[in-house]
């Protein structure tokens, strides 16, 4: 498609400039992996844009790129844990419970909070009105997600506690289902599934997270693979920032790309767009670690983690 082509030569064309600046080595290095294999999820919008265009296989020619789509980061967490992937971009939340459990991971970059990305939706329909009327009330999302940060902070924020709810642990097509069927009350969701039900009409935003002190995505990688490949995965990182920076100096062409991709309405698309501030790829910062160990320090404390774990131990530089 001519569309696509045009955005690919413009993709490749600002990470050239970097390449030729000396960022990141230009050609395939002899200690590149054989494989990278790499989790993502269908909102995680640097790497739809990069698995699009190819833009890792060119840039890795001697490495075999994998793409594996997860429906939310736990399961992506728990198939890096096994070893059946390299490398993960998820929520906040995911590698918290990963590492509770006794993952090996490292945490290699993060993205800035995205809080109107983090919903609470209701009914259309439904007498709820705020946060505080969910005292008693049925609210799906997945456990140990950022959607499971977002309900523990609104709570709290509200002045309810977690054991305030009932809480319904299921996958985002599973809530979203029981959503529709008006089995549960509420639903805490996270782009593009929230645009995805506003614009259906039957779903009305109850709460964001602004204002809660929401951290933004984690990238992950398994601690063996990181720790012979680092030049690789600052490469890696600093290519899906240039991106990612094209949703905006290139928008339509992002969205159509994005929308082909996705399967979902551009409307959706540019909805979500609208709603994440410039994403690029941060290197893991003594205040991301002082946030995350905040995060974790509020689970555990509300019993939702099983342990106390101690953040700055997985994330370390390259």
């Amino acid at each position: 498609m001519k569309i696509v082509r045009t955005l690919g030569s413009a993709l490749l064309a600002v990470i050239g400039i970097n390449l030729a600046c000396g960022n990141v080595a230009a050609a395939a290095d002899s200690s590149d992996p054989a494989e990278l294999r790499i989790g993502y999820q269908k909102g995680s919008i640097a790497l739809v844009l990069a698995k699009e265009q190819g833009l890792l296989e060119k840039r890795f020619p001697g490495t075999h790129v994998q793409w594996i789509e997860f429906p939310a980061g736990p399961q992506m967490l728990e198939a890096l844990n096994i070893g059946a992937l390299d490398v993960g971009s998820t929520g906040d939340i995911p590698p918290l419970f990963a590492q509770a459990a006794g993952a090996d991971l490292l945490y290699i970059g993060a993205e800035p909070a995205k809080p109107q990305a983090e919903t609470l939706l209701v009914a259309a329909d439904s007498p709820l009105q705020q946060v505080a009327d969910l005292k008693g009330k049925k609210v799906a999302f997945q456990k140990g997600s950022s959607s499971h940060n977002l309900i523990l902070r609104a709570l709290n924020h509200a002045g309810l506690q977690y054991t305030d709810i009932q809480p319904v642990y299921l996958s985002p097509a599973d809530a979203r289902a029981a959503f529709e069927q008006g089995s549960v009350d509420a639903w805490a969701i996270w782009e593009p599934f929230s645009s995805l039900a506003l614009s259906s009409g039957g779903a009305r935003l109850l709460a964001d997270g602004s204002g809660l002190g929401l951290s933004g995505p984690i990238y992950t990688a398994r601690r063996s693979y990181a720790a012979g490949h680092g030049a690789l995965l600052n490469a890696l990182l600093e290519q899906l920032t240039q991106a990612e920076a094209l949703t905006r100096s290139q928008r339509q062409l992002s969205l159509d790309v994005l929308t082909r991709s996705m399967g979902l309405p551009q409307v959706v698309i540019a909805r979500y767009m609208d709603n994440r501030p410039a994403s690029p790829i941060l290197p893991i910062t003594p205040q991301i670690i002082a946030a995350q160990q905040q995060t974790a320090d509020l689970f555990f404390e509300n019993h939702l983690l099983p342990k106390r774990i101690d953040i700055s131990a997985v994330a370390k530089p390259l």
